[in-house]
């Protein structure tokens, strides 16, 4: 027995506080899946019952499916992004997302608000943090950040311009994508 557990402890890598933390969030998903009665709160526990990873997986399903590049899925599309990552919801709840998401009515739900729906809320901590972050930019106090707020707080080269969307780069999958996100930042 003593060698057994002498051979386990040389293998055993330590955990980090991230992967704990994780593992902590995909058990409390995973049992509280069970007792969701919104079929978005269902859902975002679908996403988050997969890790870290759950709702950009499912954000990049749906950016594929999305063939015409409209921005908006169908009830079709929707249930079709949702099998294909293995998500099991039955039609009642399908039929109560679209209701809630499709709020002009179109038969389709466009897909940020889809994403920005499921995506759980920012604890107060960060919420502080990252207005903490736009009060900084927005030197003007005006609630806008413009190009007069940004002058004398940011000095980029090109060098740390490129080498930043290279990380960018690095977690986004597809070029189409990419060259998507960078169009739509910059009005290119």
């Amino acid at each position: 027995m003593y060698i057994v557990k002498t051979i386990k402890n040389m293998f055993h890598r330590p955990v980090s506080a991230t992967t704990r933390q994780e593992a902590e969030m995909v058990n409390w998903a995973q049992r509280a899946i069970h007792g969701a009665t919104d079929s978005i709160e269902k859902l975002r526990l679908l996403c988050l019952a997969r890790g870290a990873n759950g709702i950009l997986g499912l954000a990049r399903v749906f950016r594929r499916m999305d063939e015409d590049g409209n921005k908006q899925l169908s009830k079709e599309e929707l249930i079709d992004g949702l099998t294909e990552v293995g998500f099991e919801l039955n039609e009642g709840e399908i039929d109560e997302i679209m209701s809630k998401l499709d709020v002009d009515g179109n038969g389709s739900v466009d897909l940020n608000e889809f994403i920005t729906a499921v995506r759980p809320p920012m604890s107060e901590n960060r919420r502080k943090v990252v207005e903490q972050a736009f009060q900084k930019l927005d030197k003007t106090g005006d609630g806008e950040i413009t190009v007069e707020d940004l002058r004398g707080v940011y000095n980029v080269t090109e060098e740390e311009f490129k080498n930043y969307y290279s990380a960018i780069s690095a977690s986004i999958d597809h070029d189409a994508y990419f060259d998507l996100m960078i169009r739509n930042a910059y009005k290119l």
